[in-house]
């Protein structure tokens, strides 16, 4: 089926006349969920593999560039939809646009990165799922026998171990010195007490066996009398966070100097408009969009790795503060008050936990590192070294840092100014944590050169406008901007309308995000982040659009009610027996309410 007859059967809207090919505004987000879904189709069709959000984006993109000529002050009518189509597949299906690879690169970030913390709660909660089964087969169990019995312990030591994560409860080595651990504090014994428990409490007991099993073989492991298969995380990770920084640096720095001769190459076509033909100037910003916004995300996952780091040293200490207590109360002593021994198991297992997750944490940051590698592939193609040597004949070639230093005495005089607020580290609280505007791009020079990107020198001044602040790369910029402000900011949002990555990269988010009737096409409004883990980064890629709960309520004349074990009765006996009297039993199979 054409495209044209999909898009047809899914809009499902007649066309006898010019006036009905026009679409309401109420079905302009169900007819992009469409084209979106087309796309998406079509790709496939041509051995191109999308995602949906990737598509979402680029039709949000190409909406934007007013180049493309698309009102948004209006519905959309037919011809907007098959052009809308036709210009989303033609950018998408071009394996030579730093553009879209920015693009590829920044929706992949955002739906694979998030905060350490919500990585770990992610971690922990695919382990909680996997323990979900065996732990409803212990909880539910009502073994009485004593092969069932000898059953549910078994399944309470692999509980214990798959809890842990310290060994594999396939090993049989491992399963020995593990159930040893338990039966020295939770003999098999006691399961009758155990089973009489409510379903809550059996949760409850069971981690703490856990915890204090993993305590146990812990200390074992360093005093020498045990520890078979744990692998000691702290040297690991002393050895791979190192290893990852390294590799990071390197990435940064290759990145950081193509950004300074793109940026070198660009100034001189910008002084000279007469190279423009020969320099390509359009494609030399977008890889420069490209390798800039893989710096800066580079940077994020860097700082990250250094919190892990930190993390490590401060755990390090703890665990070898925690042996230390329990060889000293353990010491020349044939028996310890578990009230003594128990609450330091428990502490040592916490802290092997958090070993874990930063364990974890690294394994998905370095992934990450990896595959933001595959979006630069362009630079080769399009500026190979031969080139670039071409380009850069008679350039000088500035880093960042040699930028900030070149202009580093001027400064601006707020007195020139009656109105304009300028900061400075001096006469500023919290100067260095504000949060300014385009990353930290002089916006003078974004809005007057057609997008290069040039780092701001905050101690020329900070330009505090409408409660935004902006940086410049010399004071001539800054007094300028501030003569007419609207004016340059009106410049760069025109700007990224052309450059979509821009949106991203500039953090522009917030200008864009009700320009098009389409809530799908923004990921930062309705942010989803699929976060892969060591236990899911081998399965296919997956994505989703979720809306925030929110926190409201509402009064209604209806009346609620909890939900309650359903009442169980059985009676035994109704169908009479040899006897003319009749003996019913009336038994009560109702769950008890802490059992639901």
């Amino acid at each position: 089926m054409s495209l044209s007859q999909n898009r047809a059967s899914a809009e499902r809207i007649p066309r006898p006349s010019p006036s009905s090919a026009r679409i309401p505004p109420t079905q302009a987000e169900s007819v992009i969920k469409n084209i979106i879904r087309e796309i998406g189709q079509e790709c496939a069709t041509l051995g191109e593999v999308t995602s949906e959000t990737l598509i979402a984006f680029m039709v949000k993109a190409v909406v934007l560039d007013p180049s493309n000529d698309f009102n948004m002050d209006r519905p959309l009518l037919k011809s907007d939809v098959e052009k809308l189509v036709k210009i989303c597949l033609h950018r998408l299906l071009d394996n030579r646009n730093p553009s879209l690879d920015t693009i590829k690169m920044q929706v992949y970030f955002d739906m694979n990165y998030t905060h350490r913390e919500e990585f770990i709660e992610e971690h922990h909660r695919i382990v909680e799922s996997k323990l979900g089964l065996i732990s409803r087969e212990i909880t539910d169990n009502r073994a009485c026998t004593r092969e069932e019995l000898e059953s549910l312990y078994r399944k309470i030591v692999s509980y214990v171990l798959l809890r842990s994560g310290v060994g594999s409860p396939t090993d049989l080595k491992i399963v020995r010195e593990a159930t040893a651990a338990l039966q020295s504090i939770f003999p098999q014994a006691e399961l009758g007490t155990f089973l009489r428990l409510s379903r809550k409490e059996k949760e409850r007991q069971l981690k703490e066996l856990a915890m204090i099993v993993t305590g146990i073989r812990l200390f074992n492991r360093e005093t020498g009398k045990g520890g078979e298969g744990i692998e000691y995380l702290p040297a690991i990770l002393q050895e791979a966070i190192p290893a990852t920084t390294e590799h990071i640096d390197s990435q940064l720095r290759i990145a950081q100097e193509q950004a300074y001769r793109y940026t070198a190459i660009l100034e001189k076509v910008t002084k000279n408009p007469l190279l423009v033909a020969d320099m390509q100037p359009h494609m030399l910003k977008e890889v420069l969009y490209n390798v800039r916004q893989y710096e800066i995300f580079l940077q994020t996952i860097l700082s990250e790795i250094i919190s892990c780091a930190q993390e490590v040293e401060m755990l390090t200490k703890q665990l070898g503060a925690l042996l230390e207590q329990l060889t000293m109360t353990v010491k020349s002593k044939t028996a310890v008050p578990t009230s003594q021994v128990f609450p330091i198991f428990i502490a040592l297992s916490n802290v092997w936990t958090s070993f874990q997750d930063e364990t974890v944490l690294i394994g998905i940051l370095t992934n990450l590192t990896a595959n933001l590698e595959r979006f630069l592939g362009t630079h080769d193609l399009l500026f190979p070294e031969k080139i670039m040597q071409e380009l850069l004949d008679g350039v000088v070639v500035k880093t960042d840092l040699f930028r900030l230093k070149e202009h580093l005495e001027e400064r601006v005089h707020p007195m020139d100014f009656k109105r304009q607020q300028w900061l400075f580290p001096e006469t500023t609280a919290n100067f260095a944590k504000l949060l300014i505007q385009y990353r930290g791009f002089c916006a003078y020079t974004l809005a007057t050169t057609d997008g290069l990107l040039l780092p701001g020198n905050q101690a020329i001044g900070i330009f505090k406008y409408k409660e935004k602040y902006y940086t410049f790369n010399t004071s001539d910029a800054a007094y300028a901007f501030a003569e007419n402000p609207d004016k340059y900011i009106n410049l760069i949002t025109e700007k990224a309308k052309k450059h979509a990555e821009l949106i991203q990269l500039l953090e522009l988010h917030q200008q864009f995000e009700n320009l098009i009737p389409c809530s799908e096409a923004n990921l930062r409004r309705n942010v989803t982040h699929s976060v892969q883990t060591d236990l899911s980064h081998m399965r296919r890629e997956n994505c989703s659009q979720v809306y925030p709960v929110k926190h409201a309520g509402t009064q209604t004349k209806r009346e609620g009610s909890t939900t309650v074990p359903r009442p169980q009765v059985f009676i035994a006996g109704l169908r009479g027996c040899s006897t003319k009297t009749t003996h019913a039993v009336k038994v009560n199979l109702t769950r008890a309410v802490d059992e639901t």
